[in-house]
């Protein structure tokens, strides 16, 4: 198989790893990424492993809430200059509160009549594609509701009202007082939207991922020649640094690193005046996840240029 020089460039910036290597990993994976970032852990060469493989794509991540429910919605746009236009903020801002109904089903959302059009939301991101000149999607919505309780809305650096680039979703269940609950379900949302936790509980990791940790661990701790049952508790206190990562009731709260989120929120039940539960979170930034071709600038001039 021909590995690329675009792969060995893709695997360098996921891991900090020099090329040589990151050409070899690659070969001795077949050109799987995934297993090629696992290839150099195992062999120790990997800095930066984890570091997210996330290309920004433009647009806005809208916030709606209820009150006891609350939905984000991401809508792509071609631009930033886009983003900033009045008119795309109002569409995301309306496909929001719309998706407040739409019980995180993107389809449903688009099904949904946009106000005052007699356009459904589909439709409307045609209309506003006709009317601005750039291509727009709706890529995805989630929803979160309790039966009582908040569900706390958090956009980091907000453009407008309940719009931006990273917005974060955090229900919390009891029967305290709301404001004192929604305060606090604001907090944990700044944490998860500062940390990008993978999980609510060691429960809800992947097993898929919690292996492939497990499998990594035991083959660095294989390496220094230690006994088999020396390893296994090597391996055992690796998880639980790892589980402090990345699970988000084990993190330590950015806004008090002395205590855990779990800690916390436990912490404060006496402030809100009953037991509290997070029951779950969303985390929408911005583009995470999309690939865009990169323009070879040099290229383009020489074709313009007709050479």
């Amino acid at each position: 198989m021909t590995i690329t020089a675009q792969q060995v460039k893709a695997l360098r910036e996921k891991t900090g790893v020099g090329m040589m290597d990151c050409k070899k990993a690659l070969a001795e994976t077949g050109g799987d990424m995934e297993a090629a970032v696992d290839w150099l852990r195992k062999k120790g060469l990997s800095k930066a492993a984890k570091k997210a493989d996330r290309v920004a794509a433009e647009g806005l991540v809208g916030a709606a809430s209820s009150g006891t429910g609350a939905a984000l919605v991401e809508v792509n746009s071609e631009t930033d200059f886009v983003a900033r236009n009045d008119r795309f903020q109002g569409l995301v801002r309306t496909i929001a509160e719309e998706a407040l109904a739409a019980g995180g089903d993107v389809d449903a959302l688009k099904a949904r009549q946009f106000p005052g059009t007699g356009r459904t939301v589909s439709e409307e991101l045609t209309e506003a594609i006709a009317t601005i000149g750039e291509n727009m999607t709706l890529r995805r919505t989630a929803f979160l509701s309790v039966e009582e309780g908040v569900v706390s809305t958090y956009i980091h650096n907000a453009v407008a009202p309940s719009l931006g680039k990273l917005g974060v979703l955090v229900a919390m269940a009891s029967a305290g007082d709301r404001d004192r609950l929604d305060e606090l379900g604001r907090k944990v949302a700044m944490h998860v939207a500062a940390v990008n936790p993978l999980a609510l509980t060691t429960e809800e990791l992947p097993a898929e991922a919690v292996e492939r940790e497990r499998a990594v661990y035991a083959e660095q701790a294989r390496a220094s020649g230690k006994p088999e049952n020396i390893i296994e508790k090597m391996v055992e206190g690796r998880m639980r640094k790892y589980y402090e990562e990345v699970v988000l009731l084990k993190q330590s709260f950015v806004l008090d690193p002395d205590k855990t989120v779990e800690q916390a929120i436990k912490d404060a039940e006496g402030d809100v005046g009953a037991p509290i539960r997070l029951t779950a979170f969303v985390r929408f930034a911005l583009g995470e996840g999309i690939e865009r071709e990169e323009a070879d600038f040099a290229a383009e001039v020489a074709a313009a240029a007709g050479v």
